[in-house]
C-alpha cells in the first residue's frame, strides 16, 4: 500500500489542478493521498468529484505558524473544514497573502528585479498565491535558474533581502483548533534547514505535550542522518512519523510517491481523525 500524505494543487501553489493532481496520483500507483494546499480546503470537492476507483483521498490543510519568529507548517487531517474557528483563522491567513505578495514585488523591484504583479498574479492563477509564485516569476525573468534558488537569503527566504512575514498561527494554537475540528496534526518537514530557521528540538517536544501528533520524516528536504534523528526524537516523544513527496506538480522537482507513510501509521491517524474520514474513489469525472 503506497500512501503519500502531503500534496499541493492550483488551490494553492501547485500547478497541477485538483482532477489532475488524484489522476496523477492514481497513475504514479498509489494507493491513498491526501491534498494539503495551503490554509485552504477549496479544492477538495474537485479532487473527490475526480477521484478515481482505487485511490483514497485524505483531505487536509497545510497551515502556516510562526514560533518565536520562525516559519512552520502544521499538516491536518481529516478535520472538519467547517469548524468555524479554525475556518477563521485560515481565512486570515489566505487575506494576508495577496498585500504580502504584493510588498515583496515592490522590495524586488526596489532591489532592481523587473518583476511586476500582473506576471505573479498570471502565475497564481485561482490559486492562493504565495511565495512559491513569486519565485517562478523570478525564474521566468532569468534571475535565478529554479525555483529552489529562490529561497535563499539573496531573495525570498525567511529574513532574505524580499522577505516580507505574513499572518501566522501560534503553533500551540493551531494545535488546539485542529483537535478541536476532529483533525490530527503533523509537523511538516520539521528539519528543512534550507528553507530557512527551523525550530529547535526542544520546542518540538513543547508541541508534543500540547497535542501535535507525529511529525514528517521521509521529505525531500531531509537526508538521510536528519532522517534517523528525526525518528529517534519521535520515538522518544511518542509521535508518529509519516512520509510524503510535498509535490508541487512541475513547480518542483519531487514526484508524487517520492516519499511514503506506512500503512499502519496511516491507519492511526484515521483512527485519531473524527473530523472527517478518508474518500474511497468511485471512478470520478474528467473536469
Amino acid at each position: 500500500m503506497r500512501i503519500d500524505l502531503h500534496t499541493h494543487s492550483t488551490a494553492s501553489d501547485g500547478t497541477d489542478t485538483p482532477a489532475e493532481l488524484v489522476r496523477k496520483a492514481a497513475d504514479a500507483g498509489l494507493d491513498v493521498v491526501a491534498l494539503t494546499d495551503h490554509d485552504s480546503t477549496r479544492g477538495h470537492a474537485e479532487a473527490i468529484a475526480a477521484l478515481p476507483e482505487g485511490l483514497t483521498l485524505v483531505t487536509g490543510a497545510e497551515i502556516s505558524c510562526a514560533l518565536d519568529g520562525v516559519s512552520l507548517h502544521l499538516l491536518a487531517y481529516l478535520f472538519d473544514p467547517d469548524e468555524p474557528d479554525l475556518l477563521r483563522e485560515r481565512e486570515l491567513v489566505r487575506d494576508d497573502r495577496v498585500p504580502r505578495a504584493r510588498a515583496m514585488v515592490t522590495k524586488l523591484q526596489e532591489l532592481g528585479v523587473p518583476v511586476e504583479w500582473d506576471l505573479v498574479a498570471r502565475i497564481a492563477g485561482e490559486g492562493s498565491v504565495g511565495r512559491p509564485h513569486i519565485a517562478t516569476a523570478l525564474v521566468e525573468l532569468g534571475v535565478v535558474p529554479t525555483v529552489s534558488d529562490a529561497f535563499t537569503p539573496e531573495w525570498i527566504a525567511d529574513g532574505g533581502r524580499a522577505h516580507i512575514t505574513k499572518h501566522e498561527l501560534d503553533p500551540f494554537r493551531a494545535i488546539r483548533l485542529v483537535k478541536a475540528a476532529g483533525g490530527v496534526a503533523v509537523l511538516a518537514h520539521p528539519a528543512a534547514a534550507q528553507r530557512g530557521r527551523t525550530v529547535p528540538e526542544k520546542a518540538i517536544a513543547e508541541l508534543a505535550a500540547a497535542g501535535l501528533d507525529g511529525i514528517e520524516v521521509d521529505h525531500m528536504d531531509h537526508d538521510e542522518p536528519t532522517r534517523v534523528r528525526l525518528r529517534g526524537l519521535a520515538a522518544e516523544l511518542g509521535l508518529l512519523t509519516t512520509g510524503s513527496s510535498d509535490y508541487h506538480g512541475s513547480r518542483k522537482t519531487c514526484e508524487l510517491g517520492e516519499f511514503t507513510t506506512d500503512p499502519e501509521i496511516y491507519g492511526e491517524i484515521t483512527r485519531r481523525a473524527t473530523g472527517a474520514f478518508p474518500v474511497p474513489g468511485t471512478g470520478g469525472v474528467r473536469l
